[in-house]
């Protein structure tokens, strides 16, 4: 700022061109540390803030050729009028367009945000230039550019408020800062020294904005020792309404336009319900799958990707249902790895979790039939469902199970010095009388005697009695 002063009282002849030159440079500068910020891995609204420092320099930029050609020292011109609308749209889209959504939503912001500048400026070329208004005209389209700025610096405030992130809060926080000083520093400027010349005193505070935002922009990365302390209701209200804000704006410029540009207004609300009902649709999409993909998530075994447990439980439900509503068979295979702690003690949990991976896709492999399922347990035990089989079908393939895993010659501290599996087989007619628990129960009898009789082996107990089983 100091430097801007001086260099305008010391060439007076020339301080228009030295005063707008300044004017053109404090915005790049800033642009150029946002833009190194938001490359160096901080929040993207980063970009979106060097993209709009670079509107705002081309508007200056401009008013400089401007002057450079005519002479014209008073005003801006149309050039220059619609990259200072412009400015904002970014910016807008910035605080509006949370980062979480989907490049979907993502696009349908940024066209409500270009449609939300386009309006800004069909509005301000009502009146041209701040020089060639009348004085009527240029109050009305300082108070429009007042309402920009305003829609800014609260758009800003907002998401800070309601921000847990580090990375964001931080840009957020710089954002609220920088707009506010602008707010006020261009509301002084066109309202009360609105018939000021470039290259008076003047000029100099317009510096102080992009000179706040160069320090914060510059300022290393802040650490977050503890989370932010942010009521959870704020957080989604912030986050429930955030979407909002850029149909409202449009609605709300489209207005102003009902009596100078009606055809706009009738654009910009057709604009603002289609593009808004077209990113609910899409919004509601992207839930509907991120529903799916944690259910999904929710029923599979992280480490083997199988089946977990709890999708064992309700595949054992239906398949027992059904074959209670046939009069059918069902098989259950328990399957255990053999001297699975030592393999753990000796060769650490990671390459455990190696050896779980492998024979669970080994497992998953034999199990070819349409109908077949197979699932993690829990630790080192497994569980295959078989329906419509008889006790000889689920035997067979259980000792195919046990061969493929020997086969494959996993290292084991164990006799033998490759993995084995054990393997214990339930099956039975089914009734309505008996229940699930009991063909687990039998099946898991039968992994006990596998074991039992030294490991490596398949037992199909059909002598054991299959409580209330009808007979037969």
């Amino acid at each position: 700022m100091m430097c801007h002063a001086f260099a305008g009282q010391a060439i007076p002849e020339h301080k228009s061109v030295v005063s707008l030159g300044f004017l053109t440079l404090a915005p790049l500068i800033a642009g150029l540390l946002c833009w190194w910020r938001g490359r160096a891995g901080a929040a993207q609204g980063w970009l979106l803030l060097a993209l709009a420092m670079l509107l705002w320099a081309g508007g200056m930029a401009a008013n400089v050729l401007v002057y450079l050609a005519l002479g014209n020292v008073t005003g801006e011109s149309i050039a220059s009028m619609l990259l200072f609308v412009l400015y904002g749209v970014p910016i807008i889209f910035a605080t509006a367009s949370p980062t979480s959504e989907a490049w979907p939503v993502r696009l349908v912001d940024a066209i409500l945000a270009a449609a939300l500048g386009g309006l800004f400026f069909a509005h301000t070329s009502t009146f041209s230039t701040m020089a060639g208004a009348s004085v009527e005209g240029a109050g009305k389209l300082a108070r429009m550019f007042d309402i920009e700025n305003v829609f800014i610096a609260v758009f800003a405030l907002v998401r800070f408020s309601a921000c847990r992130d580090a990375a964001e809060r931080a840009f957020f926080k710089a954002l609220s800062v920088y707009a506010l000083l602008y707010l006020m520093t261009a509301a002084y400027i066109n309202h009360w020294q609105e018939n000021a010349d470039f290259g008076d005193m003047v000029d100099v505070i317009i510096d102080l904005p992009f000179l706040a935002l160069m320090v914060m922009a510059a300022h290393a990365q802040p650490t977050q020792d503890r989370p932010v302390q942010i009521p959870l209701r704020r957080e989604r209200l912030v986050q429930a309404a955030s979407p909002l804000m850029l149909p409202a704006t449009l609605l709300a410029v489209a207005t102003a336009l009902v009596w100078t540009h009606p055809v706009w207004t009738m654009a910009g609300f057709a604009l603002a319900t289609l593009v808004y009902g077209l990113r609910n649709i899409l919004a509601h999409l992207r839930n509907l799958e991120e529903r799916d993909r944690l259910d999904a998530l929710s029923r599979t075994d992280g480490l083997t990707a199988l089946p977990n447990r709890r999708s064992f439980d309700v595949a054992l439900q239906a398949e027992w249902a059904r074959a209670c509503r046939s009069g059918g068979s069902l098989a259950i295979l328990m399957i255990d790895i053999d001297h699975f702690k030592q393999l753990n003690d000796r060769f650490g949990h990671p390459e455990g979790d190696c050896r779980l991976r492998d024979v669970a896709k080994a497992l998953a492999s034999c199990a070819t039939r349409a109908g077949d399922f197979v699932a993690r347990y829990g630790g080192e035990e497994f569980v295959a469902i078989l329906p419509a089989c008889d006790a000889h079908q689920a035997r067979d393939l259980a000792e195919i199970m046990r061969l493929c895993v020997l086969n494959m010659a996993l290292p084991s501290p164990a006799e033998g010095g490759v993995v084995t599996v054990s393997i214990g087989v339930g099956w039975g007619r089914m009734t309505k009388a008996n229940t699930p628990e009991a063909l687990l129960s039998r099946a898991d009898e039968a992994l006990y005697e596998a074991k039992r009789g030294g490991r490596n082996a398949v037992r199909l107990l059909e002598d054991l009695p299959f409580p209330n089983a009808a007979p037969g």
